[in-house]
């Protein structure tokens, strides 16, 4: 048996180890381990200090048995990626040699705005990812972040974060990509596959509805009903599963209509594996599987937790052992979990860990080999900076504009002086979202350097040269949330004095608390946190011209600032190249391209809202609450005009095949420009009540003036399926509207298309993604 299992050299088949193993070695193999977590007040995830306690126990007792993952080793303190990567190597050697069967773990990470660790660079947060309409651009991010984990040998990333946006109030939003499934979906699998691409697992987060809690609460209960959740909060899912191929999925904290996910078997087993066809591995969210006794109350005890967790299909308990090793054990020691449950799920780490080359005998060979290099990694070398500012740039979002912007311009004097205002024109950590190192550890560790450059708006403009016979001058006048207004008089008298001020406001992220938005930070109104909204009013009142720039995490209702300015722009966390990119769109040396992700809330009393609302969830004469979004979906403006030239659509499509769009647009501006072309659809009618529009396809286009483009939709009719009164998921024959625009409330151009033929009842083997080709 020992030659067996520590034969050098030799690939070690998954079900021989499985026939080898004791209990204790097989529920090792489905836990983590925090090692580090709860020292010095380290809370970095719901209730941590309370499951956890002072300290985690010691590595080599814990991990006798062997150990299924190893969690976080440089996402939970400041350690340099050398230090790190020489004591994952510790981690592994220890478990090859010290124990019985010698497996090594899965290291996982955060990732989502970049490898969460010390001196790794950040890239813009996924709502700007959604803002880019650019899953190219996504997708060859991920794979350099990829890159980087591997280099230090981790295994898997935990992201992308899937949920689609339900209510802006929620905390988490900045994590969200938007609120259409299908720019989710696209822009998610497009992560997925980067991040694989690289040799790292990707991760699914959060399987399923953990942002539609009931008013944006984090952790609350989810009223939606069984369409809701397929038609609109599964697709992005299925996508990343059967097109993206990904590895992982993580279930999420919610209970929909009273069944918390991490206990449904018709989700995680029924749909994720018999109809999806997923065979990877499921993992908790942290604590997830404890959270069944201790907050859904729907387990008697940690024993019965775990006994739930994994009939459901929960593989493997993280961040730790809380249910899955000694309640777990008692369980299947007195006949109230079969074995053979426990089984199915080593099994499945175990074909995980052979696919990581972690059971060919040669892996620790490899690791050493990372671990003796000479060269000191480097976690932000120059390639991942220019990928962190290109996503930036194409993430910004000009919302409004009187022609203020951009400051400088062919046969336009650059301003002589402009004010520089606001909490966020000089914090660098107002770039980055929750989910960064700088503002998900870093605030547990005072005086600890940031580790990475990351200039500030007003440090990016005064770098600007085009403003460089300009006198950039600056004033905070508040802070980011709270109520201190001593110092808007002084940012007004400098105002004052400027031909134009740029005033920047928004968000701080952090944990539970910690922050304006982030995990455990939600809102009960969408008003600019602290006196924020008094600062810019009390500037605007001094007749210079405002450009206002929202550095946040969530979209909030600023429709009083989209009159009154001359500008508005939102950047959603654009990471550490976020300032050189919004000062380049405010000089004109970037163009603007972004677009919305989100709607643009009108006011916190209209929330949820979606514009994929049915005719009754918008505005009307039969209530007196106004719902209409201040912008909506898919908006944002450039410096160039464009027009669309002609909208054509092949009349007839067959209710199981494809929808045939074509649309001509034309820069008709001085400056080059890229338009994204929009896509919607509406089914004029069905047997349940459809959505007023509904995102079909979308193509960033670049264009010099007087450029023409011809771009090509080919929607497959499952794009337009939806869960019928028997809640089979179909396509209907019938009338279908379809339009292309500059958001889902702009009819450029429109065609009709008549669907024709059968019922069709949709399945995996249809075809999800809109092709697009533009000529």
């Amino acid at each position: 048996m020992t030659a067996l299992v520590r034969a050098s050299g030799t690939a070690r088949r998954p079900e021989d180890l499985l026939g080898c193993m004791t209990l204790r070695e097989k529920l090792a193999q489905l836990v983590g381990l925090w090692v580090g977590a709860g020292e010095d007040g380290d809370v970095v995830a719901p209730l941590q200090d309370a499951m956890i306690g002072d300290t985690a126990p010691p590595f080599e007792e814990f991990a006798t048995d062997g150990l299924g993952h190893l969690t976080r080793v440089f996402g939970t303190r400041p350690v340099t990626p050398a230090v790190g990567r020489r004591a994952l190597r510790d981690a592994q050697r220890w478990l090859v040699e010290r124990t019985r069967l010698g497996i090594p773990a899965i290291a996982h990470e955060e990732c989502l705005t970049g490898l969460a660790a010390w001196q790794a660079a950040t890239f813009p947060t996924p709502l700007a990812w959604g803002a880019s309409f650019d899953p190219a651009l996504v997708e060859e991010t991920a794979t350099a972040i990829g890159g980087s984990m591997a280099g230090l040998g981790v295994h898997q990333g935990l992201a992308p974060v899937l949920d689609v946006v339900r209510d802006p109030r929620w905390g988490r939003v900045d994590e969200c990509i938007g609120e259409d499934p299908y720019l989710v979906g696209v822009v998610g699998t497009a992560y997925v596959r980067g991040l694989q691409a690289a040799g790292v697992h990707a991760t699914l987060k959060h399987f399923v509805g953990y942002s539609g809690s009931r008013g944006g609460r984090n952790l609350g209960p989810v009223s939606a009903g069984p369409r809701e959740v397929a038609d609109v909060l599964l697709p992005p899912f299925e996508m990343a599963v059967l097109d993206g191929g990904v590895a992982s999925v993580m279930h999420s904290y919610a209970e929909v209509d009273g069944v918390p996910a991490a206990a449904d078997r018709d989700l995680l087993t029924g749909l994720l594996r018999e109809r999806w066809g997923f065979e990877g591995t499921v993992v908790a969210d942290y604590f997830g599987v404890a959270f069944l006794h201790t907050l859904h109350e729907v387990a008697a005890d940690l024993a019965d937790a775990a006994r739930q967790a994994l009939v459901a299909g929960v593989d493997v308990e993280l961040p730790t052992g809380n249910a899955y090793l000694d309640p777990l054990e008692a369980a299947v020691r007195d006949g109230r979990v079969p074995e053979e449950v426990v089984d199915v799920a080593v099994l499945r780490v175990l074909r995980q860990k052979e696919a990581l080359g972690l059971l060919d005998g040669s892996y620790l060979e490899r690791l050493d080999a990372l671990v003796s290099s000479t060269e000191v990694p480097d976690l932000d070398p120059p390639g991942h900076r220019a990928l962190a500012g290109r996503l930036a740039e194409e993430s910004v979002v000009l919302l409004a504009n009187d022609g203020t912007l951009p400051l400088t311009a062919p046969g336009r004097a650059a301003p002589a002086r402009v004010a520089v205002v606001g909490p966020n024109a000089d914090r660098s950590d107002a770039l980055f979202g929750c989910y960064s190192f700088v503002n998900h550890v870093l605030p547990q560790h005072p005086g600890t350097p940031a580790g990475l450059e990351a200039p500030t708006v007003l440090e990016a403009l005064r770098d600007e040269p085009a403003l460089g016979p300009s006198e950039v001058v600056h004033v905070a006048g508040c802070g980011v949330d709270d109520a201190d207004r001593t110092r808007i008089p002084g940012a007004v008298e400098v105002v004052r004095g400027a031909d134009v001020a740029v005033v920047v406001v928004g968000d701080q992220a952090g944990l539970f608390g910690r922050g304006t938005v982030g995990e455990g930070c939600d809102r009960d109104d969408l008003e600019l946190p602290g006196v924020q909204r008094e600062l810019v009013e009390a500037v605007l009142s001094t007749g210079t011209p405002v450009v206002l720039v929202l550095l946040s995490g969530r979209p909030y209702a600023v429709d009083w600032a989209l009159a009154r300015c001359a500008a508005v722009v939102q950047a959603f966390f654009p990471g550490e190249e976020g300032g050189r990119a919004l000062a380049g769109i405010l000089t004109g040396r970037v163009e603007p391209s972004g677009r919305l992700p989100v709607s643009m809330p009108r006011s916190a009393g209209a929330q949820p809202y979606s514009y994929l609302h049915p005719r009754l969830g918008g505005s009307s004469s039969v209530t007196t609450l106004d719902s209409a979004p201040a912008l909506p979906f898919g908006h944002g403006l450039t410096y160039t005009s464009f027009s669309y030239l002609s909208v054509e659509a092949a009349p007839v499509a067959p209710t199981g095949g494809r929808v045939e769009v074509t649309a001509r647009v034309r820069n008709d501006g001085e400056r080059s420009g890229t338009e994204v072309v929009q896509l919607y659809g509406h089914d004029v009618v069905a047997s349940v009540t459809r959505p007023v529009a509904q995102l079909l396809g979308f193509a960033r286009v670049p264009l010099g003036p007087g450029e023409e483009a011809t771009v090509r939709f080919s929607v497959p009719t499952a794009r337009l399926a939806f869960s019928d009164r028997r809640l089979r998921r179909v396509v209907e024959p019938g009338a279908l509207e379809v339009w292309v625009g500059r958001s889902c409330a702009d009819r450029a151009g429109e065609a009709r298309v008549e669907l024709v033929g059968d019922v069709h009842e949709v399945t995996t083997a249809d075809d999800r993604f809109t092709t697009v080709e533009v000529g």
